[in-house]
């Protein structure tokens, strides 16, 4: 997959013990590469990097994106060949009662990544992860398009509209042409990202898990909200396809894609809460109630992508549909919950809904694909092509 670029190839990943840098980690193990994750541990109880067991499967390395000089030793020892920077203060609510450590993290923290690749002497390509709310939201019925104004209500979209403007930034001035510095910069902004193995809170998956897990009525706070739904290997994918066209010399030309890329679901997932939740209960039965609370702090009403210029620009589009998101990532939960696996097992189901999203791209004659799918566990071939696994989706 990704023309086996990624085979072999240093990758140092920002926040790998988070949710999404877990699923990053495990689909660059099975791409081949040698991974190297700087984070803080993990933040939650449980957490998908322990159940994965990455900590004995890739060079972990814990530190805190906020100490800057000791971010700048870290890359500069790896020498990546890629840089994935996800490190952040994930949760809206959270960004309310805790407002500075959310700026210091998500600006300050993506600044002193961007400082520390100046020094890099060697060919690498940087993608930048921010959110879908870094955009100003006027609540508007149609997708936000890459060029539209920065902004943000509440802190956490705030401080990833100014991360994605320090970035434009740094990229004009250090990372151009005539700067002959050899690092490719772009960034990505993904939908409403949901997957097995996210745990944390104030989120309406785990939210949904834990009820359903415990017998209880799942609690709804926003049931009106639409948001745009994706699977997180989804936005991976359009990470990982970015990084590969962005390596300097590897297409021509490579500055040519050092901007701003949405990575969202199609139109169609576009849906409200109460749709969510409501196709969870069919895929795991359930009841849940609307626990709305009109003084609770400001959350978009409204959002939504356009993923047209990663289409043209990169040839990516999503894969699974809202159905197929919901049912996936219920089917991880349940797995993990009803058999409580051990961590061998846990990266086995994991990398199962892995290998059949790639099997479903490749169906779907998605260019990343390649014309050949995942190296297999082993590290030795390539899973074959099934013609049945495209007729049954999986």
């Amino acid at each position: 997959m990704f023309e086996n670029f990624y085979r072999n190839r240093r990758v140092f990943v920002t926040g790998h013990t988070g949710f999404k840098g877990s699923w990053l980690s495990e689909w660059l193990l099975l791409l081949g590469a040698r991974p190297v994750g700087y984070s803080l541990p993990p933040q939650t109880e449980p957490a998908l990097f322990n159940q994965l067991g990455l900590e004995h499967r890739m060079d972990h390395q814990i530190g805190d994106i906020r100490n800057r000089q000791e971010l700048a030793n870290a890359i500069r020892s790896a020498q990546p060949d890629v840089v994935f920077h996800l490190a952040a203060q994930p949760l809206v609510r959270r960004s309310y009662s805790e407002p500075v450590e959310t700026f210091e993290t998500n600006l300050l923290g993506t600044i002193h990544v961007l400082d520390a690749l100046r020094s890099l002497s060697k060919p690498c390509s940087a993608v930048i992860v921010t959110s879908d709310k870094c955009y100003e939201n006027q609540e508007w019925p149609f997708g936000y398009r890459e060029n539209d104004p920065m902004g943000g209500h509440d802190p956490y979209s705030s401080s990833k509209a100014c991360a994605e403007l320090a970035t434009q930034s740094f990229r004009q001035s250090f990372f151009t042409r005539q700067s002959s510095n050899p690092v490719a910069i772009a960034s990505a902004r993904a939908g409403n990202v949901v997957g097995g193995g996210d745990w944390a809170q104030d989120r309406i998956m785990p939210d949904c898990v834990r009820a359903l897990a415990q017998g209880k009525r799942i609690p709804v706070r926003n049931p009106d909200a639409t948001r745009p739904w994706q699977h997180v290997l989804e936005s991976l994918s359009g990470y990982l396809q970015l990084g590969r066209l962005l390596f300097p010399g590897h297409t021509s030309p490579s500055e040519d894609l050092c901007t701003a890329y949405n990575f969202g679901p199609n139109v169609d997932s576009n849906r409200s809460v109460r749709s969510l939740v409501q196709k969870v209960c069919e895929c795991w039965p359930g009841e849940w109630e609307n626990q709305s609370d009109p003084e609770a702090p400001h959350e978009a009403h409204f959002l939504s992508l356009s993923v047209d210029k990663a289409w043209h620009h990169l040839r990516w589009k999503p894969v699974w549909d809202f159905d197929t998101t919901v049912r996936e990532t219920v089917r991880w939960y349940r797995e993990i919950v009803e058999s409580r696996p051990d961590a061998e097992t846990a990266a086995e189901i994991t990398q199962n809904q892995i290998e059949a999203f790639c099997r479903q791209a490749q169906c779907q004659n998605q260019q990343w694909t390649c014309g050949s799918l995942c190296s297999d566990r082993a590290g030795t071939g390539l899973l074959s092509h099934s013609r049945t696994a495209c007729q049954w989706g999986v």
